[in-house]
């Protein structure tokens, strides 16, 4: 009969950050942003809620899951990810970042809520569209709303 191993379980404050609990009601969500300098796990505790993130160049592959009470999901450095509540309820959730300084780059805010603004036209190549589409969502985060060309 195999014995059992001892295992030792540390937390360094210097290495670990616990963020805040997350508190989504319904049909809310965390937008697609980043953390440049941290992983970050999420461990759903009630609720139901949609979680993904998609790899970078040339693949910009989705990993997505629905997460239930107890289960948990890793978002890697650097990766653009999301968190929507999908369920009938509340959600309440806790993340623990690597880093204790892990920024949070939100990007539909860096892109149309930046000032001074992104150049219009700069937008409409990237995302094959109008200018006065871009305009339009732009107001929506507060930017400037002209007709900005380099």
């Amino acid at each position: 009969m195999e014995q059992a191993k001892e295992v030792t379980l540390v937390h360094s404050s210097l290495q670990d950050q616990l963020s805040d609990i997350l508190k989504k009601p319904l049909g809310k969500m965390s937008p697609p942003h980043i953390h440049p300098r941290a992983n970050e796990i999420l461990v759903v505790l009630e609720g139901t809620l949609r979680v993904g993130f998609t790899t970078s160049n040339p693949d910009n592959y989705l990993f997505t899951k629905v997460l239930n009470p107890g289960d948990a999901f890793v978002f890697p450095i650097g990766l653009i990810h999301f968190q929507q509540n999908i369920g009938q309820t509340h959600v309440v959730a806790f993340s623990a970042f690597s880093s204790q300084n892990p920024e949070t780059i939100t990007i539909p805010n860096v892109l149309l809520g930046s000032g001074p603004a992104i150049y219009s036209d700069v937008l409409a190549k990237a995302f094959q569209m109008d200018n006065n589409i871009v305009n339009q969502i732009r107001s929506n985060y507060g930017g400037i709303t002209k007709n900005l060309s380099n």
